[in-house]
């Protein structure tokens, strides 16, 4: 039997091999780091050391709270901020949709770009802006130093989600925002853990408890661990890049389309549809084929209403319903590639045969 082809990065990735044994060597420094004890001290130690390499991995300088993972992440920068008003783009994660309950929603256009007027027009002094690197479901990546220019000249802060981006993938982010979200399982670490990178405290209210009074709850060491070994592991994101661009060849080809072609993407990440199949259908196709790729968010997938992502971007029925995610790791090869490729060309040849 052919084996599986695991092809949704985005969603979740594998768990490297030292992550994994990184998460086991923390599971043996079992003691509370709040202990005032020898033990506690030691693993106050490892935490405080893997808190400055995640720091470093991301080219950080500033401070760190340790979270559950990216979704926390954003509602501490978005519930405990101490901006009157939050702005948030039409294309966020669903996290940043539940967690900014209130906010102002930016128009995108139709390449799934915050429309820069409309930030202009809505932005006032003192707000919070929250925009994504690149979004999740068709890798568009946003352009963090233009929007930070326009919030800073407004007298706004920024939060970037940048739970999609490799560490030190976009420079211009660790620059220029005030917040940001990360997670350890988008990056081959382990689930359960990610972070918050803070400019400046100030800008945060306190809830007290653990990680200087921003995050209430014993630190989970193992998951530290685990995250450093997983940031310093290197992403071969030039061979990710010539794979898309093999993929999206053989999908153009065959009369498929790309989301958002002529924008700047993640190479992770791409988003394709097929005329007259619908995502479900191919979704189920593929899996039985023995290939795990998605609709769109891992938190929205599973449910029947279309991607507000597309929709913000200005697609309609039938195409809104017809797009499937493809999302790269690091093992990822060419093989891998031309397999999924096959089975898109001979899918795509029966759905024009019937239409015939």
């Amino acid at each position: 039997m052919t084996h599986r082809l695991y092809l949704d990065h985005a969603a979740t990735t594998p768990m490297l091999p030292a992550a994994r044994n990184a998460v086991l060597d923390g599971m043996a420094r079992w003691a509370n780091p709040s202990s005032p004890h020898a033990e506690g001290r030691a693993a106050r130690a490892a935490l405080e050391d893997a808190r400055a390499r995640i720091a470093a991995a991301y080219g950080w300088s500033h401070e760190v709270v340790l979270t559950s993972g990216a979704s926390e992440s954003l509602y501490i920068a978005l519930r405990r901020s101490m901006a009157p008003r939050r702005l948030i783009t039409a294309v966020e994660h669903d996290a940043v949709l539940r967690h900014g309950e209130g906010a102002a929603v930016l128009p995108v256009t139709q390449g799934g770009i915050l429309d820069l007027d409309a930030l202009r027009a809505a932005l006032a002094p003192g707000m919070l802006v929250c925009t994504q690197w690149a979004n999740s479901e068709t890798g568009v990546i946003q352009p963090i130093a233009r929007i930070a220019e326009i919030v800073r000249e407004g007298g706004g802060k920024l939060l970037v989600d940048a739970a999609q981006m490799p560490a030190r993938a976009d420079m211009d982010v660790v620059r220029h925002a005030d917040l940001i979200a990360v997670s350890a399982h988008k990056r081959g670490g382990p689930p359960g853990i990610g972070a918050l990178l803070v400019r400046d405290f100030a800008t945060l209210l306190p809830m007290g408890g653990q990680e200087k009074g921003y995050r209430a709850g014993t630190e989970n060491l193992p998951g530290a661990l685990g995250f450093v070994a997983a940031l310093e592991t290197p992403e071969p994101l030039a061979s990710a890049a010539a794979l898309r661009q093999r993929l999206e060849a053989a999908i153009l080809a065959s009369g498929g389309e790309i989301v958002a072609a002529d924008q700047r993407r993640s190479p992770l990440i791409g988003a394709y549809r097929m005329p007259g199949v619908s995502s479900a259908a191919q979704l189920i196709r593929y899996d039985l084929a023995g290939i795990a790729v998605s609709a769109g968010s891992a938190c929205a997938s599973g449910s029947l209403r279309p991607s507000h992502v597309l929709s913000a971007m200005g697609w309609a029925e039938p195409g809104l319903r017809e797009i499937v995610r493809v999302s790269f790791g690091r093992d990822t090869t060419g093989d891998d590639i031309d397999r999924f490729a096959d089975l898109w060309r001979a899918t795509a040849a029966e759905a024009r045969a019937r239409a015939a």
